[in-house]
């Protein structure tokens, strides 16, 4: 089974894919880091533009779902109960995991300004600054976001402390574990 994490920068989508993985013993996958990968393959500095550039191009010759296919092909060989995908940002990219396996949809809430307050804090190579944050949120937008969020199967509202999302974490992780997803969540029934 795939859990497929979304959100809006600065959500917190990162967070929750990390503890999801940490609670499933799940291997853990990132969009972004294909994206990432592909600009450092090809010799360019890891800049906020470079890596717009790069997912730009890539959904312009590839489709919409890209980046989905791109995972897929790492995906299609590793054997585990659950496996964790932060960032889908198409609905084609949901729809590629869900033909290789069942897959939930997570979708992590938070408003624009408690999301732009922790984008600013954070480090992450290529992200600097105001500009880049709206940016990011309009291509975001632009790739089908907000499509991915409306098709989530869990909503975690994440405008709280550490401890409430936590347990927000832990509740979607039971029921992930009593199979009580079956049903809710979409994609193929073959187990993977």
């Amino acid at each position: 089974m795939i859990i497929a994490v979304t959100g809006m920068p600065g959500s917190g989508k990162s967070t929750v894919s990390r503890a999801l993985s940490q609670e499933l013993s799940a291997p853990l996958f990132v969009m972004g880091d294909l994206v990432r990968d592909e600009v450092a393959r090809r010799g360019l500095p890891l800049t906020a533009e470079n890596i717009e550039q790069v997912a730009t191009e890539l959904r312009s010759r590839y489709g919409r779902g890209a980046v989905g296919v791109l995972l897929l092909e790492r995906l299609k060989d590793i054997r585990a109960g659950y496996i964790v995908v932060d960032g889908l940002r198409s609905p084609e990219e949901v729809e590629a995991l869900r033909s290789l396996a069942p897959t939930c949809v997570v979708a992590v809430h938070a408003a624009p300004l408690i999301r732009l307050r922790r984008y600013l804090s954070r480090s992450r190579e290529g992200e600097k600054g105001f500009d880049t944050f709206w940016l990011r949120e309009r291509k975001n937008l632009e790739y089908g976001i907000g499509n991915v969020i409306a098709m989530a199967d869990f909503v975690i509202d994440n405008e709280g402390g550490i401890e409430e999302l936590m347990a927000s974490v832990k509740r979607i992780v039971e029921v992930i574990r009593n199979g009580e997803w079956k049903g809710r969540c979409g994609g193929s029934t073959e187990a993977h």
